[in-house]
């Protein structure tokens, strides 16, 4: 395979024999014990932060390489060596500074908010600031050992729903085409795109029907889950398990609020759209099984890699020349794996490393889906890359609640510029099918999801126990409340909330509806005010996590407290169904 299309790694480890000399080394230098006790200076915490810099860089480096060279070729086992090697020094590396924040959060309030104002720590203020915030939640030394040693104990719930959902569900087999064909997560996934209905309804009724025969086990599970998020909110004196879960990262709960509250006004156009796509479909009842089938038949962007990379190139020229450059030295530089073969992990993602620039691992086809993969992808690494560029170690990296931003708005706008040039008018209204299902999942079904933990847990906290026909009856009751009565809604959907693995680490599914309101609302502002909504979004893109997550939105105009970013989102699914009923 040409080599210019394999990334190249050589610019983080020339060979495997520097990797391993330089783990042997970095090794030797896992040793902080020489601050502990003196964290009440800040000249010394100066020198741990600085210490901790220098190995974990090295440390990041030395994993972002293994990780890579193993999803290069799977069946190498030298790479899962490499791997096992980077779990034991991350082991080693955590295990030596367990004292520090438990130090730091025994100091005196005033003298963290000494080390917060000290211009030399600069660096650090944010990360001291949320831990100054987190100083009214710590219990005593005792209290948190016997937290502590419950980690275990409080992750199971986790595990067990794991197990079942990937070893002991039952889905069996269905006849597709004449041919047997084994159910699982992913062929369901694909079977719910078959155009022919009783494929669909087959898929749809088995895989419940495995789920249905869990459903006390997991129900049980769920509940577990739930009441140790109750408890360990309250043993951290927070007002609720959602305060507790938001605190993580620095999140204000008026955000999650207000995505539950806006998200139930724009409720009727999400019914809207649901009757125009049975009317698309050509079907007398539409039931949850025909929701996930394309509306437009016969419509692929076919394009070979460098034509498909050239095409997002100039998707994205509203973001300015500089980006453009940007995105074709990370062609040019092979930052990007681009090809599957032999081994090769399935899938795409995006890498950063300090100091040396981001990578992509893709697995293109020609298919419109791997068109705006790319753009995708490169969105993730350019923020990393602006991000890594601005900010100090201690503040490059940024969140979850942010992660999806960049990447989302690259695809909004590669998907403006496609309907802007496109003279067909199938691929036009595929395009915009394609944008309305975007948002129907990642905006819409991502808010149900969170409702319904809104739901659980205040359950809990006022007393009232989960059943399996408790949650089912609040599952089917928002289903209702989210599609309307433009679509069947079948007995088995009010068991899906027994099959989302999401829902085992708590008040996390918000942030993907939060990501997509925010880029909808960028990509919004930037095509209609020019130059000077690129600028803010470029501060954003440099910001990494210098600031709370919503601060850091507010620099590229984006302020999730208030409801204009969430009536941007709900006007672009609007504009887009207006547009797909036109055509």
């Amino acid at each position: 395979m040409n080599k210019q299309y394999q990334w190249a790694t050589e610019d983080i480890f020339t060979t495997d024999a520097e990797w391993n000399k330089t783990l042997e080394e970095i090794d030797k230098k896992i040793d902080f014990s020489e601050f502990k006790g003196k964290l009440n200076k800040a000249e010394n915490y100066l020198a741990l932060q600085k210490k901790i810099e220098s190995i974990g860089s090295v440390i990041e480096k030395l994993s972002v390489y293994a990780m890579m060279k193993h999803d290069e070729d799977t069946t190498n086992s030298l790479y899962d060596s490499f791997n096992s090697k980077i779990y034991g020094i991350y082991a080693k590396f955590s295990s030596s500074l367990a004292f520090v924040q438990p130090e730091l959060i025994s100091l005196d309030q005033e003298v963290l908010k000494s080390y917060i104002n000290n211009t030399s720590l600069s660096e650090y203020d944010y990360s001291l600031k949320c831990l100054l915030k987190e100083k009214a939640h710590v219990l005593s030394a005792d209290q948190e050992a016997l937290l502590a040693a419950g980690g275990e104990v409080f992750s199971s719930f986790r595990d067990i729903f794991t197990k079942i959902d990937n070893a002991d569900l039952p889905l069996g087999k269905i006849k597709v085409d004449n041919k047997t064909v084994q159910l699982t997560h992913g062929t369901y996934s694909m079977l719910l795109q078959n155009t022919d209905v009783k494929v669909r309804q087959k898929a749809f009724k088995k895989y419940y029907k495995a789920y249905i025969s869990l459903i006390n086990v997991i129900s049980s599970t769920y509940y577990a889950s739930v009441k140790k998020n109750v408890y360990l909110a309250k043993a951290r004196k927070y007002p609720s398990a959602m305060a507790s879960a938001l605190a993580g990262e620095d999140v204000p709960e008026i955000v999650y609020k207000n995505l539950l509250t806006n998200v139930k006004k724009a409720l009727p156009d999400l019914h809207a759209y649901m009757g125009e796509k049975k009317k698309a479909l050509g079907l007398d009842k539409m039931h949850m099984y025909d929701i996930y089938v394309p509306t437009v038949e016969g419509v692929d962007l076919k394009l070979e890699y460098d034509d498909a990379y050239s095409l997002v190139v100039e998707g994205l020229a509203c973001l300015g020349s500089e980006y453009q450059q940007l995105l074709l030295k990370a062609k040019e530089d092979r930052w990007i794996d681009v090809y599957e073969r032999s081994g090769k992990r399935s899938g795409a993602y995006s890498v950063a490393v300090y100091n040396i620039h981001p990578y992509v691992l893709l697995n293109y086809q020609k298919t419109t889906h791997d068109v705006f993969t790319i753009a995708h992808e490169m969105g993730h690494s350019l923020h990393s890359y602006f991000s890594n560029k601005n900010q100090p170690y201690a503040k490059a990296d940024y969140t979850i609640f942010v992660a999806e931003v960049a990447s989302t708005v690259n695809e909004v706008l590669l998907i403006k510029h496609l309907l802007k040039t496109a003279k067909d008018d199938k691929l036009k209204k595929y395009l915009l099918s394609y944008l309305l299902e975007m948002i129907r999942t990642t905006l819409f079904r991502q808010t149900q999801f969170s409702e319904f933990e809104d739901y659980a847990h205040k359950q809990v906290e006022k007393g009232v126990p989960l059943t399996k026909d408790s949650l089912c009856k609040a599952y089917l009751k928002l289903n209702k409340k989210y599609y309307g009565k433009n679509i069947v809604h079948d007995k088995e959907i009010k068991y899906e909330w027994a099959r989302i693995p999401h829902f085992y680490r708590a008040f996390y599914v918000y942030k993907y509806a939060t990501g997509i309101i925010s880029a909808l609302s960028i990509a919004r502002r930037i095509l209609e005010e020019g130059q000077t909504a690129v600028d803010d979004y470029f501060k954003f893109l440099s910001s990494g996590g210098s600031d709370s997550p919503v601060e850091l939105l507010k620099i590229a105009g984006v302020d999730l407290t208030q409801e204009k970013p969430y009536q941007d989102a709900f006007a672009e699914f609007k504009s887009a169904l207006e547009a797909f009923v036109k055509l």
